[in-house]
């Protein structure tokens, strides 16, 4: 069954029903104690693939719940985490730059791909298959789809929604994906918005070049950019919310997914 982020003409909150799902917050163990997660899988799935969601800058709130509903709905054991949470709580601030200054500029990368790792861990432990792991994020989560496609062979396939290509947020970030682009793990399908001014549209000709040099999955890749869309087309939840794209590049993701998590 799928369940299309479309529900009108206008930007509309979605929420995807959570029937024949099991579903639900946990307390998921990773290296340093336990960090808190949603998950999300089809009740009668037996083995099914895995897909790490990964939070927009304001955390794991109620439209990456249904980004995960979503999936389940499509056969994937959906797993998203808190990833702030050792250094705050992001759904407690409405000022976008002291968000970034108090938490998210605090956030190093090694914590966000250990916690990822120990995911693909969970999963596996709840019946998941970890020979099929894949990796989608949004926002401050799409550049992690990047970097994470560039940490481990374990992850086969990964799209990244309008994710920084050249930056981060604060100094703890040392690399990007620019500099990881010729040595991917694995294809990721980029979604970018032309209108969107936080990443230029020069630093994604600039990856699509790189991506051409690189190795096999970096070959793979692509990059797909919707000329009318802006940061966050597809947040069903915000005024940016684009909904002709964003129903096209959900398809997209599905069919990506279906590609390589088969």
């Amino acid at each position: 069954m799928s369940f299309s982020p479309i529900t009108g003409s206008a930007a509309t909150t979605i929420h995807t029903p959570d029937q024949g799902l099991k579903h639900g917050r946990i307390q998921m163990p990773t290296f340093d104690g336990t960090i808190a997660a949603y998950h999300a899988v089809r009740a009668d799935a037996v083995n099914p693939p895995v897909i790490l969601v990964i939070q927009e800058i304001f955390g794991l709130h109620e439209h990456i719940q249904d980004v995960c509903r979503r999936l389940a709905h499509e056969g994937y054991l959906a797993i998203a985490v808190e990833l702030y949470q050792r250094q705050g709580d992001a759904g407690s601030y409405s000022d976008i730059p002291a968000l970034i200054k108090d938490i998210v500029s605090k956030v190093p990368d090694e914590q966000v791909l250990s916690d990822l790792d120990a995911s693909v861990r969970w999963a596996a432990d709840q019946g998941g298959d970890s020979e099929r792991v894949g990796v989608t994020g949004f926002c401050w989560g799409g550049r992690l789809v990047w970097m994470y496609a560039a940490h481990t062979p374990q992850v086969k396939a990964g799209v990244a929604w309008y994710g920084r290509l050249a930056a981060g947020h604060g100094p703890l970030i040392k690399r990007n994906p620019v500099d990881v682009a010729h040595s991917l793990h694995a294809p990721v399908l980029g979604l970018y918005g032309g209108l969107d001014a936080s990443i230029p549209l020069d630093d994604v000709e600039r990856m699509k070049h790189l991506l051409a040099q690189g190795n096999e999955a970096a070959r793979a890749s692509e990059i797909i950019v919707y000329p009318q869309a802006n940061h966050a087309f597809f947040a069903d939840y915000r005024p940016s919310y684009r909904e002709e794209d964003a129903f096209e590049a959900w398809a997209r993701t599905l069919a990506w997914f279906r590609r390589y998590l088969a």
